[in-house]
């Protein structure tokens, strides 16, 4: 079973967007088959192949998640985080300001699906293989 410093590790090498899908196989490896993040406060649960569960501890203070999505500037937002241009905490916060709770990343299908705060589906993305 892996470790929260093990997905810590694999974490510390994500610097931008662009550095994803690295991420992705690499916690894959350790045996991660899905996650998800909570945009307020940056907490994720992780589920192994085995069927186990851990979670990580919140990273900072709760940003408020906007009631109504705004699926433009999210969409906006994501492509300029995905070619680099921000870094992964102004990215959650665009995330908040766009109405994103979470996001569920399935390392089986290799997607990544973002949600809203009622838990619709506002945006379902694959990702590609390293």
């Amino acid at each position: 079973m892996f470790t929260i410093d093990q997905i810590k590790a694999a974490h510390g090498k994500v610097k931008t967007g662009e550095d994803f899908q690295k991420y992705i196989q690499d916690i894959k490896a350790l045996g991660v088959k899905s996650f998800t993040t909570y945009v307020s406060d940056n907490h994720t649960e992780y589920n192994s192949v085995d069927g186990d569960f851990v979670s990580s501890p919140a990273m900072y203070e709760p940003l408020p998640i906007e009631d109504k999505v705004d699926i433009e500037e999210f969409k906006s937002d994501l492509a300029i985080h995905q070619d680099g241009q921000t870094g992964y905490y102004r990215f959650c916060q665009d995330c908040a300001r766009s109405g994103i709770e979470k996001w569920m990343v399935d390392l089986d299908d290799m997607t990544c699906i973002y949600y809203d705060k009622s838990g619709a589906e506002v945006l379902a993305e694959e990702i590609p293989e390293a």
